[in-house]
């Protein structure tokens, strides 16, 4: 395994932003924040106006992930389902594509792996059949909360890493 990812403040780290349902009207919040080395990604999710998600990812920066198996995340949570997501250039309808696999994030520092080909492409939170995921093509990775359950969320990550 190798690190992909630390948030140890250094420059060369990817840029992250928060993007939460208000882009369509819900009142989720969610932000994030380097803490101790971590990425602190918290806030509280709401289901009011068809809301129900917030997420964290990365901006202006490619990754290769060429001949890697799987994403290997250390996370403490909060025993809440999380998703980690990755978008490449694919589009349906000129919208962006997601690619996005469940895991738990228990209150304990925890490794958590997600293998590539249990990757499955959405668009808006909707299912699609395709287009197939393309690794060497990866334009953002993220961080999502949207199961349904209305309350505050907290999740740190240690490190991304790749195997």
């Amino acid at each position: 395994m190798r690190i992909l990812m630390r948030f140890d403040g250094d420059p060369s780290e990817p840029h992250w932003v928060a993007v939460n349902d208000g882009v369509m009207g819900g009142r989720s919040r969610g932000v994030f924040a380097l803490v101790d080395g971590t990425l602190a990604f918290t806030g509280v999710l709401s289901l009011a106006n068809n809301g129900g998600f917030s997420s964290v990812r990365t901006l202006g920066r490619s990754f290769d992930l060429t001949n890697v198996t799987a994403l290997v995340l250390r996370v403490r949570g909060d025993g809440r389902a999380y998703e980690m997501r990755m978008k490449t250039d694919a589009t349906v309808r000129g919208i962006a594509v997601s690619y996005g696999a469940a895991f738990e994030a228990s209150a304990q520092w925890t490794d958590v792996r997600v293998p590539l080909d249990q990757l499955r492409p959405s668009v808006r939170g909707t299912a699609l059949d395709g287009p197939p995921f393309d690794p060497s093509r990866v334009r953002e990775v993220g961080l999502l909360i949207a199961d349904h359950r209305e309350g505050p969320f907290s999740l740190a990550v240690d490190w991304i890493g790749v195997e």
